[in-house]
């Protein structure tokens, strides 16, 4: 049997991180917690407004989910749009889709305004459908996005091979195709925006931070190098959230997520491509190189890796993700696998993030349980928190995703 260590993922390998860190200070105006994509926005839109912010990561820039994702940027909810619907109620799931599209458009805006180098590409993403059942929830939800007017195409089985270039099995009915949505090297569009802050006076520390103390109208930050007052703290650490807020124990959960890469092969797969085929889902991706990306299987897990926090891949979901693609595209040949990696996501009971005042603690703001869908949220929450911590108020566009709302429930590990 194999044995699996903890391991950098595939952006994380082919991209060194070129950021340079600093020693803790004293004080600082505002501090955000983790330099993920998320904390990396924040601390950018920070910068911007001239409030040099101090990023505090406690291993390196893109060390936790960010690096060790899909490489995907897809617009949308978590669930599909339809029993986002039934589940939230129509307005609140409009607004969580529209703010997925204003953050690909801030996304846009950054990567050109600082020249960030990231292989970002809009080649769109298909969402396959395995077998009649699968096809008509596709069905389902494109009726339910055209109704908001939002953009998306149903495919049919002809359709779904044109853009693919190896023959499909034939359990493949057709797809759900988002014609403008987008792939990027995830750890290399964070270095960008980390450095991109520091142009703007954002400041970075390596350490770990304990805990979170407010007192006299400042926060403490403990960390295990030393201790610092900040004038308020966005914490960004998604799973290791309730570490820093207790309250949020339950509310935001750690869910462990495996991937693998192939070596480069000739050109398969130009959109980035998701498909059902275990109860929790696989997602895969063809690099500029040819590297095929792949993860999922969360289902093989026992547990499905609920509130797993080790980031080390297993032989069961490894084996499982082995299997998609020769299932799904027999004539498919000359797959080698060169890494395996874990990362670890975070969960809600409603599919939607949080993104809110801390509770009972004054002057911190937090956001996460992206549910392995933060990369759409990421720059405009990024923004939007910066707004947050620099006003002292919670921007009103972030009411979808307050703390407050009926459908948040703790989540079951049981489930």
């Amino acid at each position: 049997m194999s044995v699996f260590h903890d391991a950098l993922s595939y952006w994380q390998a082919t991209a060194p991180a070129p950021v340079v860190s600093t020693d803790l200070p004293a004080t600082a105006q505002i501090v955000v917690v983790g330099g993920g994509f998320f904390g990396a926005a924040t601390a950018y839109f920070l910068a911007r407004a001239g409030a040099a912010p101090l990023v505090i990561e406690q291993v390196a820039p893109a060390h936790g989910a960010t690096g060790r994702n899909g490489g995907f940027h897809v617009v949308g909810t978590a669930e599909g749009y339809a029993d986002a619907v039934a589940r939230l109620g129509r307005d609140t799931a409009r607004a969580v889709m529209q703010i997925t599209l204003d953050s690909r458009a801030l996304l846009r805006q950054v990567i050109a305004e600082e020249q960030i180098a990231c292989d970002y590409r809009e080649p769109g993403h298909l969402n396959l459908a395995l077998g009649d059942a699968q096809y008509a929830d596709l069905r389902r939800h494109v009726a339910a996005l055209h109704a908001d007017g939002f953009a998306a195409d149903l495919l049919d089985r002809h359709q779904t091979q044109e853009l693919i270039d190896t023959p499909l099995s034939e359990e493949i009915t057709g797809a759900l195709y988002s014609a403008e949505d987008a792939l990027l090297h995830s750890a290399r569009l964070v270095y960008g925006l980390i450095a991109a802050a520091q142009r703007y006076s954002a400041r970075m520390a390596i350490a770990r931070v304990e805990r979170l103390v407010p007192q006299n109208g400042c926060v403490r930050v403990i960390t295990n190098r030393g201790v610092l007052e900040a004038g308020s703290v966005v914490v960004t650490v998604n799973a290791w959230t309730r570490d820093l807020i207790p309250a949020l124990h339950g509310i935001i959960t750690p869910v462990r997520g495996q991937a693998l890469a192939y070596a480069p092969i000739r050109r398969v797969f130009h959109a980035g491509v998701g498909a059902t085929v275990t109860p929790t889902g696989e997602y895969w991706h063809q690099t500029p190189e040819g590297a095929i990306v792949i993860g999922g299987c969360r289902a093989c897990a026992p547990g499905r890796d609920l509130g797993v926090t080790e980031t080390v891949p297993t032989p069961a979901v490894m084996a499982a993700i082995e299997q998609i693609l020769p299932r799904l595209f027999p004539r498919l040949d000359g797959l080698t696998v060169t890494r395996r990696w874990a990362g670890l996501m975070a969960f809600t009971t409603d599919y939607v993030p949080v993104a809110d005042a801390a509770p009972e603690m004054p002057g911190v703001w937090v956001a996460g349980g992206f549910c392995g869908h933060g990369m759409p949220f990421g720059m405009r929450f990024g923004q939007l928190l910066a707004e947050a911590a620099l006003t002292g108020v919670t921007p009103s566009a972030l009411m979808p995703f307050r703390l407050a709302r009926l459908t948040l429930q703790p989540l079951s590990l049981q489930q």
